[in-house]
Parts: structure tokens; sequence; C-alpha cells
């Protein structure tokens, strides 16, 4: 239910464009990846993808008062910034188990107008949970509420790309911390290749970005 309301809220106060959503699987599990440019941005990660999704919430985050409703319009978990708690990872991965879909930013809750490097969270419960990920890029929304008092409707650009993964990582701490990593560089360039140029941040550059627009077969920016 609160999905639907989520995607109402959405179509209400924005304009929303969404591309590649045939790229979205019928059914789960899997994990949805996106970069977080907005605190608003799980509403129309939601409207996108048109599933409820699960979403990974850092439990001390401090949301301004204008945002302290967009939690309620969506499922999450609750996990720590710095490290993955055995709740966390234990709730991530019963979601996966009963086919459900676990939504995750890499990047963490620094909210910023550019690619900042994933942190292991996502590459970790993909690869512990053998789950798909979705790539989902989302911009136009990082000054939505301003626009919003102001009597504009923002227009959100949101473009999903091709599934990827499953992965797996080594069995030793060092083996799997560098299999983390590169998963992780690969869970971002997929997410810049559905987002302008401009917004590519650290990736900036990455060639690995052109073969993943390339596979991801969208329109132009």
């Amino acid at each position: 239910m609160a999905g639907y309301l989520a995607m109402f809220l959405c179509s209400l106060g924005s304009k929303v464009k969404v591309s590649g959503r045939h790229h979205v699987p019928s059914d789960g599990p899997f994990v949805v990846v996106s970069n977080h440019f907005s605190y608003i941005d799980p509403p129309f990660v939601i409207h996108a993808v048109q599933k409820p999704i699960n979403f990974l919430a850092a439990s001390d985050q401090v949301i301004e008062p204008q945002f302290i409703w967009a939690p309620l319009l969506y499922g999450f978990i609750p996990t720590d910034r710095t490290s993955l708690a055995p709740s966390t990872i234990k709730s991530s991965i019963r979601v996966l188990k009963n086919r459900e879909v676990l939504g995750i930013f890499p990047e963490g809750t620094s909210l910023q107008h550019s690619l900042r490097p994933a942190k292991n969270g996502a590459a970790f419960l993909s690869a512990t949970g053998k789950t798909k990920l979705l790539p989902v890029g989302i911009v136009g929304i990082e000054n939505a509420w301003d626009m919003m008092f102001k009597g504009i409707r923002p227009t959100a650009h949101i473009r999903v790309g091709k599934p990827f993964g499953p992965f797996s990582v080594g069995k030793t701490k060092k083996k799997k911390e560098k299999d983390l990593k590169i998963i992780g560089e690969e869970i971002m360039c997929r997410i810049a290749a559905l987002i302008p140029d401009e917004r590519h941040g650290v990736f900036s550059g990455n060639k690995k970005i052109i073969g993943f627009r390339d596979q991801n077969r969208l329109p132009d920016f």
C-alpha cells in the first residue's frame, strides 16, 4: 500500500520520466542499486520499478524536518553507517529468501550531486544472497522540495539499466575485500551509465561506462 502511495505522490508533485522499465525482472529476488542525490529518492525508485522495495537506511541518519515523512512511504531496514551489523545482514537476506526486492544506495547517505565510491554493503549482500542487481539512475529532484515550495513541479529523470550479477567473493579476508571493491566499482559504473556525464564524480572517464551504456540500449539523455 505504501508503495502505491509513493507512486501517487511522485506523480502528483513532479513530472516523472522513466526509461528502461523493461529491464525490471518480473519477480524477485533482486537488489536495486541507485545513486543517492536526494532524501526523496526512494519513492521515485519505487515509482520506476513498480514493486515494493525494502531499503537499507542509516539508523542514525538525521533527516531534515521537511523530509521526516519520506521513510513512512517505504519499508526500510535500519543499518549502521560504518559496518553491516549481523541483524542487518539477517534481515536483508530474509528479504531476498522471501523473493522480495532489497534497495540499497551503495554510496551511503552522504548526499552530494555526483557519484562517490561504493561502500561494501550492496556487493556483500548480493553475493551472500546469490542475487542479481538492478541498476537505477535518477536525477532532477536534488532541489525538488525548494521547487515544489515555489509552485514548480520538478522533472525526475529515472533510467533503469540491465540486471547484472550475481557475483561471488573469495574466502580469505584479503581476497574478499579485493572482490568487494571490484564489484563495488562495477555497480557504480553501471549506475554512472544511467546518468549524465557531469554527474559521474570520481568515476568520470571510466571506460567501462561506455560499454554498460551500450548494453542498456536506452535513448540518449
